[in-house]
């Protein structure tokens, strides 16, 4: 028996070392990463030594977070994959940054000076007691001289003082050191959710041919990652273009800090399914009219145009151009003028430039150069303008089912969670201003920008922030899911145009006609623009309509407003000029029995 158990341990051992020797693990750096709104596609490069035959191959510093069924991994030919396994590592020890051990040390001896503290604290406290304790005067004592009492009254009083000042800086000291260690605690727990806890790793089984060093591409999908648009919308005043800044904002939590890489940020969700419709069985059944109706007339009360007939000027979206250097061998063999944002640049320093750094390149040659840039100019120029700005290294690709903004400069994510904010693009978008004013819901008056040809910008869902006459004025919010022809932006709130309702008390009426009562509402709307230019406004404003045979609404008297029947809204296209002031009035009148309470407010 014993020799069969020394058998069994020899073939366990040999077969672990063997296994053993086949068995390698590195570490896989991340190249690029394509962000979508919800959800990120994560490409790594591995570099592995991969011995002839089987091998187990582990693959570490991939996410802690990954889609199983998105994992793909490519090789060499001479490498077969045989199988992958994702497993996510907890025993990975925590990484700290310079600053985190910094504030650590820091908070330690900050410790130790409060245990200090509280210590000389305690034995003050001791002495006070000790000194409080022997005050009294017994015994032999008592018959002290008027001077050793004296005496004995000055010792009390100033060793007294002496404790309760020590005692008094202690406390104070303690205070501020409770402050301290609060503050290094925070700050701390701040550079932690910047470390990595934990991260995942590939278990790759592998046939190799031919051993040697092999690369291995892998990209997966992770959830826990995803970026949202925001804005910053620019008027200088009604008469310019609104410049249109395209914002994101980058989270991620994958527990792999993104650093230096190629970023790409996409407007497609692959987490939705790609199952087109299939009909299921229509069953009938009651429902609520009243809601049904509300919800098919809401579509119809939209913000009208001003149908001026000439239309917007079309909006034209640059989306970037691949720039390279070429042409230089068209010019003569000598080293031509090389002009850098304007400023001449020797040819040594030309040729460290990035070539992903330049915008635009024209090459002069003869008259051209030398009329521009005399006799310096004599074999050539070269005048680049460089890249200014984030937007310009963004390029945009409109592709068939989404579109993905490419950075072209090496961007750094850290995984904590925390919001990373890159600036896409700026679109300078030409705009048609309006004033909208709707009196009965609010007293302000707002400035909309309206903007042709909308669907070019490929905008998202998303806030707005708003600077109109180099003012901030507060937030709005893009909602691009619409299918009008144009696009209404609010630009902000305009205090210098001034609306008024006011209820005509000698126009309204209150009648019984036999079973039924008949109230006459009449209203006179006041619009006066204190602007020094002239203004073209929308306002509106409603009256009710009638869903029971036993309540009649008759629509007197409108001014000429437009008039949705299905809605009850009406429309007045205005055009004011400077300090001109117009009244419309709008009236009706609704008959209902007498015994019924409606809601006519």
């Amino acid at each position: 028996m014993k020799e069969i158990f020394s058998a069994i341990l020899l073939f366990a051992f040999t077969t672990a070392w063997a296994g053993e020797g086949n068995r390698n693990t590195v570490k896989a750096t991340l190249n690029a990463v394509t962000v979508f709104r919800q959800g990120a596609e994560m490409t790594h490069l591995a570099k592995a030594d991969i011995g002839k035959g089987n091998n187990e191959l582990v693959i570490e510093n991939v996410s802690n977070a990954v889609d199983i069924n998105s994992i793909q991994v490519t090789c060499n030919a001479h490498v077969t994959i045989m199988g992958v396994e994702f497993s996510t590592d907890f025993l990975q020890d925590e990484t700290k940054s310079a600053l985190q051990k910094t504030l650590e040390d820091s908070l330690s001896k900050v410790n130790e000076l409060i245990e200090k503290n509280r210590t000389s604290v305690n034995i003050t406290n001791e002495l006070l007691a000790v000194l409080k304790a022997n005050k009294e005067i017994k015994g032999a004592q008592t018959g002290l001289s008027v001077a050793e009492l004296v005496k004995l009254m000055d010792y009390y009083k100033g060793k007294s003082t002496e404790l309760q000042n020590e005692l008094a800086l202690l406390v104070q000291s303690q205070k501020k050191l409770s402050e301290l260690t609060n503050k290094l605690t925070g700050q701390i727990a701040e550079e932690q959710k910047k470390n990595v806890k934990t991260f995942g790793k590939l278990v790759l089984q592998l046939n190799c041919v031919v051993p040697g060093k092999y690369d291995f591409n892998i990209s997966y999908v992770t959830p826990n990652a995803h970026w949202s648009a925001f804005y910053d919308l620019r008027a200088d005043n009604v008469s310019s273009p609104l410049k249109l800044i395209y914002r994101a904002k980058v989270f991620q939590t994958t527990g792999i800090d993104w650093k230096q890489v190629k970023l790409s940020l996409s407007t497609s969700t692959p987490s939705q399914t790609g199952n087109a419709p299939v009909f299921s069985t229509w069953f009938l059944s009651y429902i609520n009219p009243v809601s049904l109706y509300e919800k098919q007339i809401s579509a119809g009360n939209t913000i009208q145009s001003f149908d001026k007939g000439e239309s917007l000027s079309e909006v034209v979206v640059s989306y970037g151009t691949d720039v390279r250097v070429r042409g230089l061998s068209s010019v003569a063999a000598s080293p031509p003028l090389y002009i850098v944002n304007g400023i001449e640049m020797p040819a040594d320093e030309f040729a460290k430039l990035d070539p992903n750094a330049i915008k635009s390149m024209d090459i002069l040659k003869d008259v051209s150069a030398t009329g521009i840039y005399g006799s310096r100019a004599a074999y050539g120029a070269v005048v680049i303008t460089l890249k200014d700005g984030l937007d310009d290294y963004v390029s945009v690709a409109d592709k068939e089912l989404n579109v993905t903004f490419d950075i072209d400069l090496p961007y750094d994510v850290p995984t904590n969670g925390k919001a990373q904010t890159a600036v896409l693009k700026e679109y300078s978008v030409p705009a048609s201003y309006k004033f909208y004013a709707v009196p009965k819901l609010d007293k302000d008056v707002f400035l909309l920008a309206e903007i042709a040809d909308w669907e070019k910008l490929n905008l998202l869902p998303g806030e707005a922030n708003i600077i109109f006459e180099n003012t901030y004025i507060g937030k709005s919010f893009i909602d691009p899911s619409s299918t009008q022809d144009t696009l209404n932006l609010t630009v902000g709130r305009d205090k210098r145009v001034v609306v008024k309702k006011e209820k005509l008390t000698d126009f309204s009426s209150v009648k019984f006609l036999g079973t039924n009562k008949k109230q006459t509402f009449t209203y006179e709307l006041t619009v006066k623009n204190n602007k020094k230019d002239a203004i073209d406004i929308l306002v509106k404003d409603q009256y009710p309509i009638s869903q029971n045979k036993e309540v009649e609404v008759e629509l007197i008297e409108t001014s000429g407003a437009l008039n949705n029947t299905d809605t009850g809204v009406l429309t007045w296209k205005l055009q004011l000029a400077p300090g001109e002031t117009k009244k419309m009035r709008m009236s009706y009148s609704v008959k209902y029995p007498k015994y019924k309470t409606l809601n006519l407010r």
